[in-house]
């Protein structure tokens, strides 16, 4: 383990200097990331949230392609600000009379997000969103800066469909993460794979560009990006099958498949980007394509391995190894806690908990670094490489999705 110093040193005097430093080198236009942040101790907790599932509509066909495994999965996120509100009239609650001009008595009261007349899929967490099904997890990681810039909402690129094909939420958020997640997940349900025909998980994510810009472009136009990184469960030919497990990746999000056994890295994701800080992204004014830059990888995997899908808070505040640990730790406290809880009915005990239970873990690790001036993180580190005198971890949005690949029963 690599210590972490907790003992201010000069390079915290620095930090803020080197902040402001870093705003002077020139920025190609199409990337925006967010510059870190003062630091203040006095500052109100927040929760971390975390489920087995994110929603799908209650009228959405099941999946034309049933691979013989699927993924017992959850996840674990942190906010590192609250949600910010829908300014109005994109955020227009239902009125209390009749005379009012914009009286939205007609409309539903329904305030979950949707998209042309169908409820969005996923969970938003700040900038981030994630999202669970039965073989697609995925993590994507939405650039907070376009909310300083006009027409720029990252988080919200859905205020213009209120009154046509949109209707927004009071508690949450729209990102441009969420709707790629949105209509790549629907491009899976969609699509037809199977042992013989291979899935193509980058066609699935281009359709679901084209898809989020046509979206964020009419009536009204709204700007923002985000990186992509999302795992699709299959298997081969093999009798009996085994799963595989196809992985893409465009951007600073990681994916790691992890053999819990033998606590092994099968697989991980590399980043991807235009310079320190500015990764490959999605959306307005961004030259990346999930066609010509996203990345595809077919990892071969066995019965409990575990996949995690993490945005760049989990993997600028831990190192590989920690995150390795944290997991197979956190695997070994669950199997204990249910052999004590054995009293308990067996519905009480499903492997998604536990999945869940390894993902707050690990956002909590992360949080813990993130939230220390002091610390040693992946992130000073590349800093510094830059030239830059940062010290401590990365405040920033934490999402993990933890999914275990199990056998379907016949």
């Amino acid at each position: 383990m690599i210590p972490r110093p907790r003992t201010p040193t000069i390079g915290v005097l620095l930090q803020h200097f080197s902040v402001i430093c870093r705003t002077q080198r020139p920025h190609p236009q199409p990337c925006l990331r967010v510059l870190p942040q003062v630091r203040f101790f006095a500052r109100p907790a927040r929760e971390t949230s975390a489920g087995t599932t994110t929603p799908v509509p209650e009228n959405a066909e099941p999946p034309i392609s049933k691979p013989p495994f699927y993924f017992e999965a959850g996840y674990a996120l942190f906010a590192k600000r609250p949600s910010r509100p829908f300014p109005p009239p994109f955020l227009s609650m239902p009125s209390t009379s009749f005379s009012e001009p914009l009286s939205t008595h007609h409309k539903s009261r329904d305030r979950r997000p949707q998209v042309n007349g169908e409820m969005i899929r996923g969970v938003t967490n700040g900038d981030d969103a994630v999202l669970v099904s039965d073989n697609f997890i995925g993590a994507n990681d939405g650039v907070g800066a376009w909310a300083t810039r006009e027409k720029g909402h990252a988080a919200y690129v859905l205020y213009a469909y209120v009154f046509s094909r949109v209707a927004t939420s009071n508690h949450g958020s729209s990102l441009w993460s969420r709707l790629i997640l949105h209509f790549w997940s629907v491009a899976v349900e969609h699509a037809i794979f199977d042992a013989d025909h291979e899935p193509d998980p980058v066609a699935y994510l281009q359709t679901a560009f084209e898809q989020t810009k046509q979206a964020t472009s009419e009536p009204n136009e709204w700007h923002g990006t985000t990186t992509a990184c999302a795992a699709l469960l299959s298997a081969d030919k093999s009798n009996p099958a085994h799963p595989i497990v196809y992985v893409t990746q465009l951007g600073d999000s990681q994916i790691l498949v992890i053999r819990p056994k033998t606590k092994d890295v099968l697989f991980k994701t590399k980043e991807q980007w235009h310079w320190f800080d500015c990764p490959r992204q999605l959306g307005t004014n961004s030259p990346d394509t999930p066609e010509k830059n996203a990345v595809m990888d077919r990892v071969e995997i066995e019965e409990d391995d575990v996949i995690v899908a993490m945005s760049d808070g989990v993997v600028d505040n831990l190192w590989e190894h920690e995150i390795v640990e944290n997991v197979v730790e956190s695997l070994r406290k669950w199997k204990e806690k249910s052999m004590e809880d054995n009293d308990k009915a067996p519905a009480e005990h499903s492997y998604a908990d536990g999945m869940r239970f390894v993902a707050q873990e690990l956002v909590k690790a992360a949080r813990a670094i993130a939230e220390d001036p002091f610390a040693e993180s992946p992130y000073m580190e590349k800093a510094i490489d830059e030239g830059l005198s940062i010290e401590g971890g990365k405040l920033d949005d934490i999402s993990v999705v933890a999914a275990q690949c199990k056998r379907r029963k016949t």
